[in-house]
């Protein structure tokens, strides 16, 4: 299984003979909606010959539906954005482990399940946003954001969004569970409002001047520097800093897009491919330039949006430890009082 696609990462295309004698199709179920990535798509039928066929859907709808189709399933390949639903599918018995040397040698490997059954293929940092003008002493790692001194000056989303859920369940893994506990608590305390809206909600509500800090998602920020988006113009944006938490300490927390292979995939060998497709240097450029994402494989280019926001150290924490920690985490929320 892992000679399917090996070439592709260099300069010629050389499909194997079992993948050349499959049905020329792949079944991808993703809920992944950027109309950005459909050059993904296309690239990878223009190299390989090997038609997309998409369903696309809610994350949750989409593994209930692979489980609820079982043997018959359609699906090669699940795609998603947060690293919670990768484990929720895992865990649902949807994905499938596959050896694929590709894969091992280009994703990290805290940016991969430890028994294979997803990898990691884009990055976003959630990281700290603030009005440089009203708050003089941002804070400079997650745990800060419970400080007293920030009492009445925070935006960030509900409890039930799974960018939150896997930055708590990483805490919990760095600090331990009573740390976190402190934390959850804590930034309760310090809500300018209630949890509401999505990433660049809570960067709107730096330029209304409801909040004073925000947590958001880098390529929000890194896309509204690409092109417009309404309430984050240049102007408006004018007085918001950032800071990339944790520096020097554990390193700022990622969120993955990433996929696996289904466990019931018709076309495997296509599945395989196309999973080393999105490891290959073509695709990691392209999940940069057009999501503003940051690359997993070392090396690649990083879009000029995203380059913009500045390097960093990122948390090289196991992602599939995290992922662990999430059902407590959820607990913890609900403890807190955190929408």
């Amino acid at each position: 299984m892992t000679r399917t696609l090996s070439a592709l990462l260099g300069t010629t295309i050389f499909m194997s003979t079992a993948l050349a004698a499959q049905a020329q199709e792949l079944n991808l179920y993703s809920s992944r909606h950027y109309e950005t990535d459909e050059r993904l798509y296309s690239d990878f039928t223009e190299l390989t010959g090997i038609a997309i066929n998409r369903i696309e859907g809610n994350a949750d709808e989409l593994i209930a539906r692979m489980a609820a189709e079982g043997a018959n399933s359609p699906a090669d390949v699940f795609l998603t954005v947060d690293t919670s639903r990768l484990q929720r599918a895992a865990d649902m018995g949807v994905l499938q482990a596959i050896e694929s040397d590709v894969l091992a040698e280009r994703i990290p490997a805290n940016l991969r399940d430890d028994d294979n059954m997803w990898f990691g293929f884009s990055q976003r940092a959630r990281i700290i946003f603030y009005d440089t003008e009203r708050v003089e002493n941002p804070p400079l790692n997650y745990l800060d954001l419970a400080d007293p001194a920030y009492e009445g000056m925070i935006c960030i989303r509900s409890s039930t969004n799974t960018y939150n859920q896997t930055l708590l369940a990483s805490l919990i893994e760095n600090h331990g569970e009573e740390a976190a506990r402190d934390w959850a608590e804590g930034v309760v305390a310090n809500m300018a409002r209630d949890p509401q809206g999505g990433d660049t909600d809570q960067l709107r509500g730096l330029v209304s001047g409801e909040c004073d800090i925000s947590v958001s998602n880098t390529y929000y920020m890194a896309r509204s520097i690409r092109r417009d988006v309404e309430g984050l113009s240049a102007e408006d944006r004018a007085n918001i800093g950032w800071v990339f938490p944790d520096q020097g300490g554990n390193g700022a927390h990622v969120n993955l897009s990433g996929g696996g292979v289904a466990a019931n995939a018709p076309h495997l060998d296509a599945a395989i491919a196309f999973m080393e497709y999105l490891a290959s240097d073509q695709a990691q450029e392209y999940f940069s330039a057009g999501n503003d994402e940051y690359p997993v494989v070392e090396g690649v280019a990083i879009a000029a949006s995203a380059q913009e926001l500045g390097a960093f150290e990122a948390d090289d924490v196991s992602l599939a430890a995290v992922a662990g920690n999430l059902p407590l985490a959820q607990q913890i929320f609900n403890e807190a009082g955190w929408e």
